[in-house]
């Protein structure tokens, strides 16, 4: 069973329909991806999942749990990190964690090394006692995290978490979110950085004007498409024989020389990259390097989407 289904979700603000009746599952210790532009209903769908709002038709279930019947206990099992950080400009970082931590009612003797623990894996120790003020955007959102992992949740909700980060941020966090992925939560993430979502995300969901219009896993959907995917590829060697049976693997449309290295474009729907190596060394070919690239995720929501908005 999933750890979280959201079934037939719909959420009106008066006479503005927001969420049209969204279904989706994350089973657990997976990473969704929440895709869609600014009005889509990424946020309320995600206030939804963190209880802040409740929606006019429609059930979810976190971890076993009906929303409309236990809030509160959902509450306990989540993690939010909102697209606002929420945080104390006049307190310290180890005096925010601290209020949390007593919010959050952990026991007296267990919250100094809880927070200590907590401030290192996001690799904040240094700024243990700084005002949270002069902290960068990114360290406040890495403070955030932090905040949201102190009860140590099974669901983490992300909205936006990189919007605003700089590179160098940027790839800090997305570091961090392997982490917490490789720690076996189950996290929901929502962002506009598409390339960087296909490298998190086991599955992922596109929402356009209210109303999912694709939901799964992400190699399914990239095949849905039909957006190829391409492959570097060095060998020993390259005859013309051997490039003449290279050109005849299944599924692989061109190859394209550049100096030593061959860029191999392949259709996942009838050969995967597994497969295209195991089929390059069945031609008796020696592979130096194999490097497939990421999934064009941008060209998969262009294809899957209208441009519309609710």
């Amino acid at each position: 069973m999933s750890f979280v289904q959201v079934q037939r979700l719909r959420v009106t603000y008066g006479s503005f329909v927001a969420v049209k009746g969204i279904s989706f599952e994350i089973p657990r210790g997976e990473v969704f991806g929440f895709i869609g532009p600014n009005g889509a209903g990424k946020t309320t769908t995600i206030k939804v999942l963190a209880t802040l709002l409740r929606p006019d038709r429609g059930t979810v279930r976190i971890g076993g749990l009906d929303l409309a019947h236990a809030p509160k206990m959902i509450r306990s099992r989540i993690g939010y990190v909102p697209d606002s950080f929420g945080v104390y400009d006049d307190l310290t970082a180890y005096e925010y964690m601290y209020f949390f931590a007593a919010a959050y009612r952990i026991p007296v003797n267990r919250r100094a090394g809880l927070i200590d623990d907590l401030l290192s894996l996001t690799d904040l120790e240094e700024k243990r006692d700084s005002p949270i003020q002069g902290l960068s955007r990114g360290m406040r959102q890495r403070l955030s995290l932090a905040r949201a992992l102190i009860h140590d949740p099974d669901f983490l909700l992300l909205d936006e978490p990189a919007s605003g980060l700089d590179p160098r941020a940027r790839i800090e966090f997305r570091e961090f979110l392997k982490v917490l992925r490789d720690m076996g939560k189950t996290i929901l993430i929502s962002s506009h950085i598409l390339h960087e979502l296909a490298q998190l995300c086991t599955r992922v969901g596109i929402i356009e004007a209210g109303e999912m219009v694709a939901e799964g896993p992400v190699e399914e959907l990239i095949r849905s498409v039909g957006v190829q995917r391409i492959v570097h590829v060095q060998l020993s060697e390259t005859s013309d024989e051997t490039m003449l049976q290279l050109r005849s693997i299944a599924g692989v449309s061109k190859i394209d020389q550049n100096g030593e290295r061959l860029e191999f474009h392949i259709d996942d729907s009838q050969s995967d990259v597994d497969e295209l190596l195991l089929k390059i060394q069945g031609t008796g070919a020696r592979v130096r390097m194999f490097q497939p690239e990421a999934i064009d995720m941008e060209t998969a929501f262009m294809r899957l989407t209208k441009g519309t908005t609710a």
